[in-house]
């Protein structure tokens, strides 16, 4: 049995990378609903990590929120916004070597993380339970929950803001 679980552990872990590449840079079509369509793919084999760590009620939210709801949102602003005739944009040696300091040290801080976590006796919530998992929610990351549904409310006026077109 861990033998499976191992082939499945890394059989999910492969298609998130890929797919996540496939995502950013995609070779198959210019077209941005074709990446968000691997963007679900990408989140569907994440919920299937989860499920390998018996987190079930955080692989359905993954799919459901996610793969579902947010994915709507994309779709819904890439079809407003009509990203079809975006213009090339010129790459410049600056915006190449901020993105690989961005990515260079993000990795260092994860690589960093890695090395210095120590593996927890037991993660509350983590195990399908989902009674922990709202307590922990809204007692110890209330303000942190409250700040990111803020957040995106903010991304969406942006959003319709943005698409707005004149009328005269």
């Amino acid at each position: 049995m861990p033998v499976l679980t191992d082939l499945l552990f890394y059989a999910f872990a492969g298609l998130a990378l890929l797919f996540g590449l496939l995502c950013v840079a995609n070779p198959f079509s210019r077209n941005p609903i074709t990446s968000a369509m691997f963007l679900v793919l990408t989140i569907v084999s994440l919920a299937g990590l989860f499920i390998l760590l018996h987190a079930f009620f955080l692989a359905a939210v993954q799919v459901l929120v996610y793969a579902g709801a947010v994915m709507v949102l994309f779709l819904f602003v890439i079809m407003l916004l009509d990203l079809r005739q975006s213009e090339e944009r010129q790459i410049r040696i600056l915006t190449i070597g901020t993105g690989a300091l961005a990515v260079a040290a993000i990795a260092g801080i994860l690589i960093r993380a890695v090395i210095a976590a120590k593996p927890l006796a037991s993660s509350p919530g983590l195990a399908g339970e989902t009674k922990a998992l709202g307590r922990l929610l809204f007692t110890q990351y209330l303000l942190p929950f409250e700040v990111m549904s803020l957040l995106l409310l903010v991304g969406m006026v942006g959003v319709i803001l943005l698409s707005k077109k004149e009328t005269e």
